[in-house]
């Protein structure tokens, strides 16, 4: 039983509203470890104190729920709480956990698997302090990593086939030898009354009639495990797209896994760097009733392109899904950064200094709305969204041959363009323009794809800009073909500084990006100051452009990017 009045408010929910001393409902978080709550800069969801319980619309969902939670948490008999009946119609609780997880040691060293339970007990110990309708866990958030194949075989579970074998763990943990794992979640499950996703590795034997069997004879799977509120198995995955991850085998087909709840209908799940192919994070979605994924990670962040929260966010807003995801907490591995993204707000977490774990709780439309818009719903008198227009409708056709782009047509907006420059980012060859005016329009071009920038700032800062263009395959840490117009913030003066990994900026922009685009899989990258995401004003196709609008940051600009895939070039 808790006893710390505080922590017992976190298990309640989180985040949670607390009135500063201007009368403001600010929304705070608390760590796994410290009982003290704490204003989360990241958060951006601040309401007056005397209309957060009587606004209406999506965007004051959230501060409704907040508001009823935390009077009916300090034994305060209002009229707020009584909306809440009607309010979770439409919405559902989810929680992701970042877990600072408990790690082996020696993980290339032989043990035993009651040394190996001894080790995961202590993070289960940790998970079994949540509860919500659904909640995500991290990818190796039990047992570890940096194993190799024998030192991981003892922190194994046995997992038998959700599509054979119906089974709860809890009420039946004597049916199978060595699921001494599962059967703490399915009690989990059980006793939160709340869907549960975890990830853990599993074994399944094999013989050697079977020509994918490795020669140790059983297959050694990274899986995501679903429990239901009742405690049975109710499906699991097992990931494809390994990450240099010699403990695990590939399974031999992909897992499309779509399982379905009570509260939200159907949820698809897949794991960290799956979320950068084609199977099965997008083949999912051909289910149009999938609207929500759940996802667990270990992922490291490398910026200007790819940190956690960024292509969390992206894939939400890219495919008007909710993304429920939880990545593991190790600050000194640039380990960080879990969130729960709708296509219109995210809430997020992403902490370097602390080593703490993190939950985040908030309340999830059942029915997202999606900000990708087909056709263009901008006021045409908006001077800046004409002035886009105008430009597009006048953009040269353009070809690019050894030595530099040829257009068929000059045109007076790229007639004193700045020269071009080549720097590394995120391992790729980038060719980049300076941004250098208080406003403009500019152009850089590279295999055929031709990025533009209309943009124009309030003030100078002592920075450097650039605007950049790729469309090749990357071949560093994997192997894809990327499709990339990025403005970026570069780390110093010099050119050679643009794609440089850095988190503060004080550059503020208004501005349209777009680029002609050879794919339909184009994901908003948005990052101001203190990583802190920001949601576009619109994204859409535009006369054979895609493109990206923003007004009004928060504070500095770090990266503006399109990021797109051409998965048939991988």
């Amino acid at each position: 039983m808790l006893q710390n009045p505080n922590l017992v408010l976190y298990s309640l929910f989180n985040p949670l509203a607390i009135e500063d001393k201007n009368g403001f409902l600010n929304v705070v978080t608390f760590d796994h470890v410290s009982s003290n709550p704490r204003l989360n800069p990241h958060y951006s969801l601040i309401f007056p104190k005397f209309t957060v319980c009587i606004m209406t619309g999506a965007s004051s969902r959230l501060a409704l729920f907040l508001c009823c939670r935390f009077v009916v948490a300090l034994g305060v008999r209002t009229a707020a709480h009584c909306v809440a009946e009607d309010h979770e119609a439409e919405y559902y609780t989810a929680a992701v956990y970042e877990h600072q997880s408990i790690l082996s040691p020696n993980p290339l060293a032989l043990t035993s698997r009651k040394q190996a339970l001894e080790l995961m007990n202590q993070n289960l110990d940790i998970y079994e302090q949540q509860g919500v309708q659904i909640i995500v866990f991290p990818e190796d958030g039990i047992h570890g990593f940096n194993f190799t194949r024998a030192s991981i075989y003892p922190f194994l579970d046995f997992m038998p086939s959700p599509q054979l074998v119906k089974w709860n763990p809890c009420l039946e943990p004597h049916r199978f030898n060595d699921t001494e794992v599962l059967q703490r979640l399915s009690c989990m499950a059980i006793k939160g009354d709340m869907f549960l996703v975890a990830n853990l590795g599993t074994k399944q034997p094999c013989h050697s009639s079977d020509q994918g069997c490795p020669s140790d004879g059983r297959y050694q799977f990274n899986t995501n495990v679903v429990f239901s509120n009742n405690g049975t198995l109710v499906d699991r995955y097992r990931k494809h797209n390994l990450y240099f991850e010699a403990a695990f085998d590939t399974p031999l087909h992909v897992d499309h896994i779509i399982f379905d709840t009570p509260f939200a209908g159907k949820f698809g799940v897949f794991t960290c760097f799956d979320i950068l192919f084609f199977d099965p994070a997008v083949r999912l979605l051909r289910d149009t009733e999938v609207k929500h994924i759940v996802f667990t990670a270990a992922w490291m962040n490398q910026l200007p392109l790819l940190a956690a929260i960024q292509i969390q966010s992206a894939f939400a807003i890219a495919f008007g899904v909710n993304f429920l995801a939880a990545n593991i907490h190790h600050p000194f591995l640039g380990m960080t950064g879990s969130g729960i993204h709708t296509p219109l707000k995210s809430f997020w977490h992403h902490d370097m200094e602390n080593l703490t774990g993190h939950l985040i709780i908030a309340q999830v439309a059942k029915n997202p709305q999606s900000l990708v818009s087909i056709e263009n719903a901008t006021d045409k008198m908006d001077p800046s969204h004409s002035k886009f227009l105008e430009i597009l409708a006048g953009d040269p056709y353009c070809e690019k041959d050894s030595q530099e782009v040829h257009c068929d047509r000059a045109t007076t907006w790229n007639m004193n363009a700045p020269l071009t420059f080549h720097s590394e980012m995120m391992y790729d060859d980038f060719t980049l323009v300076p941004v250098e005016e208080m406003e403009g329009y500019l152009r850089v071009c590279a295999n055929g794809l031709c990025c533009h920038l209309l943009y124009q700032r309030p003030t100078l800062s002592k920075e450097l800009y650039a605007l950049g263009v790729f469309d090749d395959l990357h071949t560093v840490h994997g192997t894809y073909y990327v499709q990339v117009c990025a403005l970026v913030k570069c780390g110093g003066l010099g050119f050679d500084t643009c794609g440089q990994e850095i988190t503060e900026a004080t550059g503020v922009f208004e501005f349209h990006l777009w680029g002609n685009f050879s794919t339909s899989y184009i994901f908003p990258l948005l990052l101001t100051s203190g990583m802190t995401l920001e949601t576009p004003d619109q994204l859409g196709w535009e006369n054979d452009h895609y493109f990206l609008r923003k007004s009004r940051l928060s504070s500095g600009l770090v990266t503006a990017a399109l990021y797109g895939r051409l998965y048939e070039r991988d």
